[in-house]
């Protein structure tokens, strides 16, 4: 089965394309802002412009517009491919890159993935070796993190800032990644995907929609 891969939840947009578990082609970009302007075109960029039976998108958290570009256009594409829709939790991938990491000292130890979060805040959850979630996903200030999180290992794009302000442990800098998408267990996909925006949105939904939080264990 083809896979088109989206992820675009944060400051990363990245697109794959997979053969099975083989990689055809992806584009990954450090954009900060204006994923809604690159996205279609990398994936349009792709072989085939990127078709599969299978769409497979970060959920969040991360940055509201882009979680919901994303699912958008994964839902776009699905209904004029007639493909199925799977997401996954941004946080878990990054989880599940950092232990497959090498020279990571990941090995059998659990992991802090720590990324930007809203006004000033950080989105952490903690992971066992496995890349099963030790806790749920929560939104916390820099302050709280450094007194909460104690896994040697931290990951993600605060992970740096959390070491430095704890003064321990080892820091691995990442991102999502769609290319990494096939180190995520499958018992992470949703067949259902809806936004994990990790804490309330600025903007008011209609019907007065709040905080979709992690629903896996």
């Amino acid at each position: 089965m083809r896979t088109l891969v989206i992820d675009c939840a944060t400051e990363a947009c990245s697109v794959a394309l997979f053969d099975g578990a083989r990689l055809l082609a992806a584009d990954h970009r450090m954009l900060g802002r204006g994923h809604a302007e690159r996205l279609v075109p990398m994936i349009a960029a792709l072989p085939d412009r990127g078709k599969a039976a299978r769409i497979a998108v970060a959920m969040g958290p991360g940055s509201f517009t882009g979680v919901r570009i994303g699912l958008a256009t994964a839902r776009a594409l699905a209904l004029v491919w007639d493909a199925q829709v799977v997401g996954y939790p941004t946080l878990a991938l990054v989880a599940a890159m950092a232990l497959a990491a090498r020279d990571s000292g990941a090995a059998g130890q659990p992991v802090d993935v720590v990324m930007t979060g809203g006004h000033g805040e950080w989105f952490v959850q903690g992971f066992d070796p496995a890349g099963h979630a030790l806790a749920p996903l929560s939104s916390m200030t820099p302050q709280e993190g450094a007194a909460t999180l104690a896994a040697p290992l931290a990951a993600g794009s605060q992970a740096e800032a959390l070491v430095a302000q704890r003064g321990s442990g080892v820091a691995l800098a990442l991102w999502p990644d769609a290319r990494q998408f096939p180190l995520l267990a499958p018992d992470w996909l949703d067949p259902h995907p809806a936004p994990l925006y990790g804490r309330a949105p600025d903007a008011k939904l209609p019907g007065g929609a709040g905080v979709i939080q992690d629903r896996r264990p």
